[in-house]
C-alpha cells in the first residue's frame, strides 16, 4: 500500500480491521508498519477514528490509549454487557475452542497469538481473554519483535491439572514436538 494513494476513509477502515483482529493493545509506531503510513499520518487516521467513535451514539466502541498503544474496546456505558457476557462465560465448561487454545498452550508456549491463530485457522482473541480471566493463562511481552503478548499455561492451570510442571503434562515431549514441528513449518511457509 502506498500512503499516497489510501483515502483518509479507507485508512481509518483498514485501522479498524487490524485493530479489530489484533485484540490487544498495539503500539501506534506497529500500526503505522503495517498500514504502510508514516507516523503522523498514522496519528492522524488513528485521532479521527477515535473522534468518530466518541461522538457517534450509534456505536458501542471507543479507542483506549495508553502511552504509545491503543486499542479498541467497549464504551464504559456497555460494561454491564460485559460483565453480563463474562459472568455466563464463567457459569459454562470450557467450550471445545478454549480447550484446544489451552492445550496449544501448554504444550508449545510460551507462543505469540499470531502462532495460535494459525495454528487454529481462526482469530482466537475471544478464547484467549476467557482463558486469561480465568487464571488459565498467563501472557507477557516479550521485547524486541514489536512488544509482542506471548501466552503460556498458568501455575492454577498446572495446579488444576496436578502437575508441578508443563513437562508433567501427558506425553508431553510427543505432542511439544508434533506442534513445534508444524511451527517451523508454517514459518518456512511463510518466509
Amino acid at each position: 500500500m502506498n500512503e499516497n494513494t489510501i483515502p483518509n476513509q479507507s485508512q481509518e477502515a483498514a485501522l479498524e480491521a487490524l485493530l479489530f483482529h489484533y485484540g490487544e493493545p498495539i503500539a501506534i509506531k506497529n500500526i503505522a508498519k503495517f498500514l504502510n503510513l508514516k507516523k503522523e499520518a498514522c496519528e492522524s487516521t488513528i485521532d479521527e477514528y477515535g473522534k468518530k467513535l466518541e461522538e457517534n451514539p450509534e456505536r458501542g466502541l471507543i479507542l483506549l490509549k495508553k502511552e504509545d498503544k491503543i486499542q479498541l474496546v467497549t464504551k464504559p456505558e456497555f460494561k454491564e454487557i460485559a460483565q453480563k457476557l463474562i459472568e455466563e462465560e464463567f457459569k459454562q465448561e470450557l467450550s471445545p475452542a478454549s480447550l484446544e487454545t489451552l492445550t496449544i498452550i501448554a504444550y508449545l508456549g510460551p507462543i505469540p497469538r499470531a502462532t495460535i491463530d494459525y495454528i487454529r485457522g481462526v482469530n482466537s482473541s475471544f478464547t484467549l481473554r476467557n482463558l486469561y480471566l480465568r487464571g488459565l493463562v498467563e501472557r507477557n511481552i516479550k521485547e524486541g519483535k514489536g512488544n509482542i503478548y506471548y501466552y503460556r499455561a498458568s501455575f492454577d492451570f498446572l495446579k488444576h491439572m496436578g502437575l508441578t510442571k508443563q513437562e508433567e503434562l501427558p506425553e508431553y515431549e510427543k505432542y511439544k514436538n508434533i506442534l513445534e514441528s508444524f511451527e517451523i513449518q508454517t514459518q518456512q511457509e511463510s518466509i
